[in-house]
C-alpha cells in the first residue's frame, strides 16, 4: 500500500478487500491517493429500520458472475440513508454504499442480522459511473483472489515447515512459483471443468498417472498409462501449450 504513487489516475487502479478493509483508516487513505475502492462494508444495528424505507421500485437485478440476471437477488444503494442518520461520520467524502439482499440458499443457517428473510450485504466505493449491479458484480469478482490464496495453502503455504526466517522466506518463494505455474498450466493447457480444478485434485488427477520414459532416436518419449481416464486431459493439455510455441 505505501507505494502506491498518488499522481497515477485513480480510475487505472482499484484496491479491493473484504469486510476486514473497511476501517475508516483505510479508506481514508485510499481516498487521499487518489484511488479506486471497492471494499466490504459492515452494515449498522439500524439496517432493518434503514431496509424498510427503501422503496421496492428501487431494487435492481443482481447479476451473477457471466452478468446475467440472477434469481432474487437485488442491490440498491444506501448513501443517503445512512449519512441522514450519521453512520457515514468521519468516512471520505464521495463514498458509495451498496447494498445486496439475497435469500439464503435451502439449507443455510439463518442469520440473527437477516432481514425478512433476506441476507444483506453491503460494499463501498468511490466509483461515480455505471450500474449498481456491474459495480456489485466488479466486488464479488475479488473471490478470485481468495481462491488463489485458498489453492497455495493446498500448494504449502499453510504451513512454515523450516526453523529459520530466511529458510521459511525461500520456502515461501517456491510456494508462490508453484501457485504460478498451477494457474498457467489452467489457463494454457486445460478446458472445461478441469481448468477449475484445485491442487488435491490435480494431484490426484493428473500428477500421480502411471507413466514410463523411453529413450529412441535422440527423442524422450512419454508412455502414458493407457486405461488411466485421465490420460486424454494430459495429451490435451501437451497439444496446447505446443500450438503456442513459436516455429
Amino acid at each position: 500500500m505505501p507505494g502506491i504513487n498518488p499522481n497515477r489516475p485513480g480510475r487505472k487502479v482499484l484496491i479491493r478487500t473484504d469486510g476486514a478493509g473497511g476501517s475508516k483508516q483505510l479508506l481514508g487513505f485510499l481516498s487521499s491517493k487518489g484511488v479506486s475502492y471497492s471494499i466490504g462494508f459492515t452494515l449498522p444495528m439500524s439496517t432493518p429500520e434503514l431496509y424498510h424505507l427503501i422503496p421496492e421500485t428501487a431494487w435492481q437485478d443482481a447479476y451473477n458472475a457471466d452478468g446475467q440476471v440472477r434469481d432474487g437477488a437485488a442491490v440498491v444503494e444506501f448513501t443517503d440513508l445512512l449519512q441522514s442518520k450519521g453512520s457515514l461520520s468521519g468516512y471520505p467524502s464521495g463514498m458509495r454504499v451498496i447494498v445486496r439482499r439475497e435469500r439464503p440458499h435451502p439449507g443455510a443457517q439463518l442469520r440473527f442480522d437477516d432481514v425478512d428473510g433476506y441476507r444483506l450485504t453491503a460494499f463501498v466505493t468511490n466509483t461515480r459511473t455505471g450500474q449498481l449491479a456491474d459495480l456489485e458484480m466488479r466486488h464479488r469478482r475479488r473471490a478470485r483472489c481468495e481462491d488463489r490464496i485458498r489453492t497455495a495453502k493446498d500448494t504449502g503455504l499453510s504451513s512454515l515447515p523450516l526453523q529459520g526466517f530466511a529458510q521459511n522466506r525461500i520456502w515461501l518463494l517456491i510456494v508462490g512459483l508453484a501457485s504460478d505455474v498451477l494457474a498457467w498450466m489452467a489457463m494454457l493447457c486445460l478446458d472445461g471443468p478441469a481448468r477449475r480444478w484445485e491442487p488435491k485434485t490435480l494431484r490426484h488427477r493428473l500428477f500421480t498417472i502411471a507413466a514410463t520414459l523411453a529413450h529412441m532416436g535422440r527423442r524422450t518419449i512419454l508412455h502414458l498409462k493407457r486405461n488411466n481416464p485421465w490420460s486424454t486431459t494430459i495429451l490435451d493439455g501437451w497439444n496446447r501449450l505446443a500450438a503456442l510455441t513459436p516455429p
